[in-house]
């Protein structure tokens, strides 16, 4: 217990030093007037969207907590509480300094690239260190208060999975309905360019960077986090029958080390003087790989007196930077990938997207094999063959030791919305040729990161929501699954269709989102004559309106029915059912939140590197379908995709969570 204790002063410690970053951050120069009047234009509209969802999410939490405390326990509904609340305080702390360091990144940019690194990177830093800070933080209470009594301990998993889905697809919704409506309109149809401050939909385009790529990427990683920590205890209380009564809090020392690991890293990045953005964020990543390596050994072999759990951790750290490395090779314009989908989009919109879908399944291939032999190894190294509870741990450890660096990880991830957001400012500010050249060069890292990111965020996903699984089947004693099960077998196939319902319903969204913010552009461009010769000003609050409401609408029924499913088939058809249901999600979610991303990805890179001046660059038929390509990939990549890790583990611990009931009164129609 006495680890706890250090445990919550560490976090604690993380914590305030993001709001000293934060603090920083407020002392720099915020640049003119027409900046600092931009930059609240969009301060503005994010918090408005923020206040409107949490005010949706406070009846919901409400409900739920009820629920947990009637038909469960009033542990478990604190806990839960406590998770939802945790998952707010993230998003909301790590979006507030990005509204707040996009400007001063523009205004550091007249400087030179160095300063504006600086500034966009230590935005960043706030995201990640909130969401391992606040992680930690909120389990070791827990474990002190409920004695590590992990069936209570669950609900706080629940509860940042439920908040992480609604900020993900609320965050995705709004970006993309903004983003599609503003390119479609703005660059297709009238010529602009991107980020003019003539289009009406470009004060809601910048605000959705933020709450998509932030708050809602900050939710969705505090969501594994805490999802392969809560996991790795729960297999701990078998394993340790094998390897001794630490291997419960094994885990959380593994977290503890990779907070330290990250903010050394942090220091690292910050104090840098590299010149090349993308060379000093990978020094950044490659330090707090090497000293998590370092660390997890070390601990290993004092605390658990083998290196045995120290393999699977390794083997889990060495799967993110491979899923990050090939998710790079595929979405990066400097890789063959994306310079054939350039080159396919010469003959038009059909092939661009065409040779963009292609590209977009191969990715899967090399991910998953990755992510196949990480489950194998974790497992049968830590002596699974023996012992399978020990096996299962294994796999829970290589999800946490992926997810040990997370603060150093998310830190780079949320860089890339600030500068973008810098970028944008920059252009409607008029801000000199040589700033803008910067932002930009900033941004294309930006975007690099940025896919990187979702790629672990994919691969932490698949590891985290097979550890929850094996923590499901723990709990309601299955220890096999039988495909000839008729039972099974409905609940497999159900499974593997909710991850493509759930893609469909928030496609969907997007594409009637996006109708009306078109809608609104057009509408603005012919009453408004003057927004062109630039004497009138564009109605900005009504397409952050549109945008608005259309997200919190919209992401209601994706986000009901992930709880609902996994509880229906429970209740109707059983444990094993169930079973099926979460291993056939797991199966889909995983391939198709990687088909969407990295597609996505793609097609916005392309269009990126034709932009550059490849294939008669802007302005180009060329140029015309890369936006084509761009636009269907901007729900892929920043709604469904993103979705759907949140998805397959969220099905999960509502699994986790109610296992007991479902085991006690599952099943109702067999019986």
């Amino acid at each position: 217990m006495s680890f706890l204790f250090f445990a919550i002063i560490v976090s604690v410690l993380t914590l305030l030093f993001a709001m000293f970053i934060s603090k920083e951050i407020s002392k720099k120069e915020v640049g003119n007037k027409k900046m600092e009047e931009i930059a609240g234009h969009i301060s503005e509209g994010a918090m408005a969207f923020l206040k409107k969802e949490y005010r949706y999410l406070g009846i919901f939490i409400l409900v739920v907590a009820i629920a947990i405390a009637v038909f469960l326990h009033i542990k478990t509904a604190i806990s839960f509480v406590l998770g939802a609340l945790f998952s707010i305080a993230a998003g909301y702390a790590g979006m507030k300094v990005g509204v707040k360091a996009n400007v001063r990144t523009a205004q550091a940019a007249t400087k030179g690239k160095e300063d504006a690194l600086s500034v966009a990177f230590s935005g960043g830093t706030v995201m990640g260190l909130s969401v391992v800070g606040l992680g930690v933080l909120g389990l070791a209470i827990l474990s002190l208060i409920f004695n590590l009594e992990i069936e209570y301990i669950t609900g706080f998993g629940l509860g940042a999975s439920s908040i992480a889905l609604f900020a993900r697809v609320g965050g995705g919704i709004y970006t993309k309905a903004a983003d599609v409506g503003a390119d479609l309109v703005g660059k297709v149809e009238v010529g602009i360019p991107e980020d003019d401050p003539r289009n009406p939909a470009v004060i809601a385009d910048n605000v959705g960077d933020n709450v998509g790529d932030i708050a809602g990427m900050g939710a969705d990683l505090f969501e594994s986090y805490v999802g392969s920590l809560i996991s790795a205890l729960t297999l701990g209380v078998a394993a340790s029958a094998s390897l001794g009564k630490n291997a419960v809090m094994f885990p959380m020392y593994v977290s503890v080390a990779g907070i330290i690991a990250s903010i050394i890293a942090i220091f690292i990045v910050r104090y840098s003087k590299g010149k090349d953005p993308q060379k000093t964020l990978n020094l950044g990543l490659y330090v707090s790989v090497v000293l998590m390596i370092i660390f997890s050994l070390i601990l290993s072999k004092t605390i658990l007196n083998t290196i045995k759990p120290f393999i699977s951790v390794l083997v889990g750290i060495l799967v993110g930077v491979f899923i990050g490395k090939i998710t790079e090779y595929y979405t990066s314009d400097n890789y063959k990938p994306v310079k054939t989908i350039a080159e396919e989009s010469q003959t038009g919109a059909a092939t661009n997207i065409i040779s963009g879908l292609a590209i977009g399944m191969k990715s899967t291939v090399v991910p998953i094999l990755i992510i196949a032999l990480g489950v194998l190894l974790s497992y049968f190294l830590i002596g699974g063959a023996e012992d399978a509870s020990l096996g299962l741990y294994g796999i829970a450890l290589a999800a946490v030791g992926m997810l040990a660096t997370s603060g150093m990880v998310i830190s780079v991830d949320a860089y890339g919305p600030i500068a973008d957001n810098a970028g944008g400012i920059a252009q409607m500010a008029d801000m000199p040729k040589e700033v803008r050249e910067i932002t930009d060069k900033l941004d294309s890292v930006g975007n690099t990161t940025a896919a990187i990111g979702k790629g672990f965020a994919i691969g932490s996903a698949a590891l985290t929501a097979l550890a929850l699984f094996a923590s499901y089947a723990q709990a309601v004693n299955l220890e096999s699954i039988n495909l000839l099960n008729p039972l099974t077998l409905t609940g497999l196939l159900v499974g593997c269709m909710v991850p493509f319902l759930f893609a469909a319903l928030t496609m969907e969204a997007v594409g009637k989102s996006a109708t009306k913010m078109v809608e609104e552009v057009r509408r603005q461009f012919k009453e408004k004559k003057g927004i062109m010769e630039g004497t009138e000003k564009p109605d900005y609050a009504k397409c952050v309106e549109i945008s608005t409401d259309a997200a919190l609408k919209e992401m209601l029924l994706p986000g009901i029915l992930a709880i609902a499913i996994p509880l229906v088939v429970g209740f109707l058809l059983g444990v094993e059912a169930l079973a099926g249901t979460i291993a056939g999600a797991l199966g889909t979610g995983v391939m198709v939140a990687m088909f969407m991303s990295n597609a996505g990805g793609a097609w916005d890179n392309a269009k990126k590197y034709i932009e550059g001046g490849a294939y008669g660059g802007k302005g180009s038929d060329s140029h015309k379908a890369a936006v084509v390509g761009d636009t269907v990939g901007d729900p892929f990549k920043d709604t469904s995709g993103p979705s759907m890790n949140i998805l397959i583990k969220l099905m999960t611990i509502v699994s986790v969570v109610f296992a007991v009931v479902i085991s006690n009164y599952g099943g109702i129609l067999l019986k």
